[in-house]
């Protein structure tokens, strides 16, 4: 039970980092305003290295439910654990999303951009293309999960040195592939803090868009699957 909470601890400090990021740089009268991307990149970076280095010795860090079926497929983390970590991971993220809301409320009220205020807790398209933003998470996710399996060979899990490398490698995913989806590259990033939008009593939020909600959990999916297999074709004997 102390990995499971480490797993929902972990995962909200990268939801605060992240999400809090997002806010600072879309809402209205923020400090941050208008910080543009690479601010955004920076801040999910930095939200992955501490939360990473929280949990890493008490639950592996996956903070990610692709990371762990990745682990999962590769036989190197136990099925009977899958559930309850994805409930972690997912309650976690919608944790930190709601924290970040408590931060920024008044900016929340002072912003009338329903998309700004989605964009927060979840993910959106630049160009809405439901097959080529699949893809788009499917090809992030894949190297996410192929680079995290390089660092954290041969161990079941990441450890607190690998903290460095992860954030650089979410940083770099970013910047290079973050632009046509905002890079959610976790199902659990994106479905936890879409139910607290959903939920939370936010002035103008507008629509919560679950019609796109399966492409940030589908298109990782399958393409942390697709990365274990690469992996464990690469290391056949």
């Amino acid at each position: 039970m102390q990995a499971v909470l480490y797993e929902f601890i972990g995962t909200a400090m990268l939801m605060v980092f992240g999400s809090g990021v997002v806010a600072n740089v879309l809402l209205n009268k923020s400090k941050g305003s208008n910080g543009g991307w690479i601010v955004i990149a920076f801040g999910w970076a930095i939200g992955v290295f501490t939360a990473v280095f929280i949990s890493a010795a008490k639950s592996g860090a996956h903070l990610n439910p692709a990371i762990t079926l990745a682990l999962t497929f590769l036989g190197r983390f136990s099925w009977s654990m899958v559930p309850a970590y994805l409930a972690a991971q997912t309650a976690g993220a919608f944790a930190g999303s709601i924290v970040v809301w408590i931060a920024y409320r008044p900016h929340f009220n002072a912003t009338e951009d329903a998309a700004s205020k989605l964009a927060i807790f979840c993910t959106a398209p630049a160009i809405r293309s439901m097959g080529n933003n699949f893809l788009t998470e499917l090809i992030g996710t894949f190297v996410l999960v192929f680079g995290v399996l390089y660092i954290a060979a041969p161990k079941a899990s990441l450890g607190a040195l690998d903290a460095l490398p992860v954030a650089l490698l979410v940083l770099g995913i970013g910047l290079s592939l973050g632009g046509p989806t905002g890079y959610a590259i976790n199902p659990a990033r994106d479905l936890g803090p879409r139910i607290a939008h959903f939920l939370l009593p936010i002035k103008g939020k507008g629509s919560s868009d679950w019609s796109y909600a399966w492409v940030p959990v589908l298109g990782p999916a399958v393409g942390s699957a697709m990365a274990a297999m690469a992996y464990h074709f690469l290391h056949l004997p």
